[in-house]
């Protein structure tokens, strides 16, 4: 509960020179650790050696890494970072007020960016290595478009190509996000497609399929693997992403502590991990060390809920299993989700580290069905003044709900959350809303079993 002496304003801004200088690397705290990432071929942890054909040398060097804490923030991307961070720790005043609730609601502003979502503070660092590094250009994936258009201009920052592939029904549905990124210089290229041999064998498969993150990722690795000078790089799940993306946590903990508020509740939209384990982890941190306790709460799309209804074991990152094996909360690499899923979260998996805090009951899980989450979501535009994002507005849905308990209990709490970014190219999934032709599809026990049976089996990896 927060205990604060000073006026809260409605907007909390740090300076310039209170902006994170170092990444937290939670891993460093965390008794239990992830599991490593393996090779499918040996089934042993994957080295640097291993990694190295695919990723950025220094970024291979941070995936790898879970004993030290703190990792410096190289100045150049500090000083890209202060185009548009510190980003604003926002107190909901307007949406309290409509709810008629005791809680005190706050969110973390992540949209205020060209690129309109949280993604650019992991894009800028990747290819700040990849041109320290020497390389031509890089290759990713994309869901909804935020990723695609933060890489697009991270890469014409620093000149390097950039080639990325848009799942296909995100492609056909958010044709403006495409083409910011194609303003900023990128190709882009939707998923599954005849361009890769893994995207002619899913199509092959999957006819007429509307793709998935996972159909996406194999296409780009493939792309970069057979590319000179090129390396692969991701926008969630792997942990030296979520290490980026601490400076949502960092600068949320410290905009609280300027006011003496202590959160109790604190929440995150979940598809593959990055807000949720950025917003999170200084927090867990804490957590983990005995200092502090917080509740968190993961929030993910009944249509593809890998934390709620998956299962807890080594899987391929992607569809054509050509990455690493990752221990995860997966509903296995097979899994495509409806193509009336309106939101970006659509991967099949969760991060590491996210599903290793999970099982260990140190963070719950919640998921909600999409006309819900865009009732919320238009419910929060309302009061507060922003269009947010589908993604973020699973967790505004959480939020609210939490907030709504606290006017039923008459309990005081402080609810923090993660407003990834803006809506503003979503609004082919607003309209469906609003006309009324926007349904719910919840996969059924039979739908989830077909990619289980996907799950790779060997000695210890039974669920």
């Amino acid at each position: 509960m927060s205990n604060s002496s000073k006026e809260i304003p409605y907007k909390i801004y740090l300076e310039e020179n209170e902006m994170p200088t170092q990444w937290y690397n939670v891993r460093a705290d965390m008794k239990k650790k992830p599991a490593p990432l393996l090779n499918p071929g040996t089934l042993k942890p994957m080295t640097f050696a291993d990694l190295q054909p695919v990723f950025c040398d220094e970024l291979v060097k941070q995936e790898l890494d879970d004993t030290h804490a703190y990792i410096d923030i190289p100045q150049e991307i500090r000083e890209f970072y202060k185009m548009y961070r510190p980003s604003p720790l926002v107190r909901a005043y307007c949406l309290e007020k409509k709810l008629g609730t005791p809680a005190k609601i706050y969110y973390k502003f992540e949209g205020n960016n060209t690129s309109g979502s949280h993604k650019l503070n992991s894009a800028i660092a990747q290819a700040y290595y990849a041109k320290k590094q020497g390389l031509k250009g890089v290759t990713t994936e994309t869901g909804a478009g935020q990723w695609g258009t933060a890489l697009s201009m991270a890469c014409s920052y620093f000149d390097l190509d950039c080639k990325v592939y848009m799942v296909k029904v995100s492609y056909e549905q958010k044709p403006f996000r495409r083409e910011v990124m194609r303003t900023y210089g990128a190709s882009v290229t939707p998923s599954p497609s005849e361009h890769t041999a893994v995207g002619r064998k899913i199509l092959q498969e999957h006819p007429g399929t509307s793709g998935s993150l996972g159909c996406a990722i194999s296409e780009a690795v493939e792309t970069a693997t057979s590319l000179e000078g090129y390396r692969y790089v991701l926008g969630s799940v792997l942990s030296q992403v979520l290490l980026h993306q601490t400076v949502i946590g960092l600068e949320a903990k410290a905009a609280l502590e300027k006011y003496n508020i202590q959160p109790d509740i604190i929440i995150g939209c979940a598809g593959g991990g990055s807000n949720l384990g950025g917003l999170i982890s200084p927090f867990m941190g804490e957590k983990l060390r005995g200092e502090k306790d917080y509740k968190f709460i993961a929030v993910e799309p009944a249509s593809c809920p890998s934390l709620t209804r998956g299962k807890y074991a080594y899987d391929f990152c992607d569809t054509g299993k050509v990455c690493p094996l990752a221990k995860m909360y997966t509903l296995g690499s097979g899994f495509i989700p409806s193509a009336n899923h309106a939101g970006g979260l659509r991967y099949h998996g969760m991060s590491s580290i996210l599903s290793e805090l999970y099982d260990q009951g140190l963070m719950e899980a919640r998921s909600v069905e999409q006309t819900e989450v865009f009732e919320a979501a238009e419910q929060f535009a309302r009061v507060e003044g922003i269009l947010p994002a589908p993604e973020s507005s699973h967790a505004i849905r959480v939020a609210i709900d939490e907030a709504l308990k606290c006017k039923e209990t008459g309990e005081e709490k402080t609810i923090v959350f993660g407003l990834t970014g803006t809506g503003y190219f979503d609004m082919t999934a607003y309209q469906k809303y609003n006309d009324g032709d926007m349904s719910d599809y919840i996969p059924t026990d039979a739908d989830l079993q077909v990619g289980f049976d996907g799950i790779p089996k060997f000695p210890g990896n039974e669920f």
